[in-house]
């Protein structure tokens, strides 16, 4: 049988047999990019910073990985060989939450758009700052941590702050750490109107003119999780040239 980690091009910096996802130090992040060049620049730059990396060269590869071991957040290449990021998003949201960022050619590019309605919680656009990259990451991590013990709830939806959970008719919501992180900085302000910008500041950590569709395509996908009709929503309410507010329904 061989190595499980010596089948994929780019040499992951992981201990052969330490589960990813297990230190709680160190964050573990899966990176799979197919250029050799920005795959190897990047897991230095990132082991640097005091990560620990393990790579992959395609989206098959990548997923195979994920099959054997779960890391902290996966960082993914969109333009891919064979099965591309936006299908290999797609197929992570499939079964798991876990925190995903795109790496894009474009900011400007449909890609964009394409791979956060696929369930990315971020991206970063080519050519990638290491320094930059680990700013993101660790800001999509901080979106799972444990907050105030408290509680709110809005309809048949229940948020639990202590447990970080989120109930609907008893049953638990499987969110991702942003979708979660917007759910929760909309409850503290109920029936409060929040623009993007002010969203992106306190989820996303972007404190500059940031990229709205970050949060438009995180509300469709909670509000697909969230209400009984997404296309009519009764809890996560647009408010027109502003943002959007969290209402109880009456």
């Amino acid at each position: 049988m061989r190595d499980v980690w010596g089948t994929y091009q780019g040499g992951p910096t992981v201990e052969l047999g330490r589960p990813m996802g297990q230190n709680d130090q160190v964050p573990f992040l899966l990176l799979i990019e197919d250029d050799d060049a920005i795959r190897t620049a990047l897991e230095l730059s990132l082991s640097r910073q005091g990560h620990r990396v393990a790579t992959a060269a395609t989206g098959e590869d990548g997923l195979n990985l994920l099959r054997e071991q779960r890391p902290d957040l996966v960082v993914l290449d969109v333009m891919l060989p064979g099965i591309d990021g936006f299908e290999v998003c797609r197929r992570i949201r499939r079964t798991d939450q876990l925190p995903i960022i795109l790496l894009t050619a474009r900011s400007d590019d449909i890609d964009v758009v394409v791979g956060l309605e696929s369930g990315a919680d971020d991206y970063v656009v080519k050519p990638v700052q290491g320094r930059v990259l680990d700013a993101r990451i660790r800001a999509v991590l901080r979106r799972g941590e444990r907050e105030s013990t408290d509680s709110a709830t809005f309809g048949n939806v229940v948020i639990d702050r202590s447990a970080m959970t989120v109930t609907k008719n008893g049953e638990d919501l499987q969110l991702t750490p942003t979708e979660l992180r917007l759910l929760l900085e909309l409850s503290r302000r109920p029936g409060q109107a929040l623009s993007r910008q002010q969203l992106l500041r306190l989820v996303w950590e972007h404190d500059y003119l940031g990229d709205s569709r970050l949060v438009d395509a995180c509300v469709q996908r909670l509000r697909a999780k969230v209400e009984d009709v997404p296309s009519s929503p009764t809890l996560i309410r647009t408010v027109r040239g502003v943002g959007y507010r969290l209402d109880s329904p009456q």
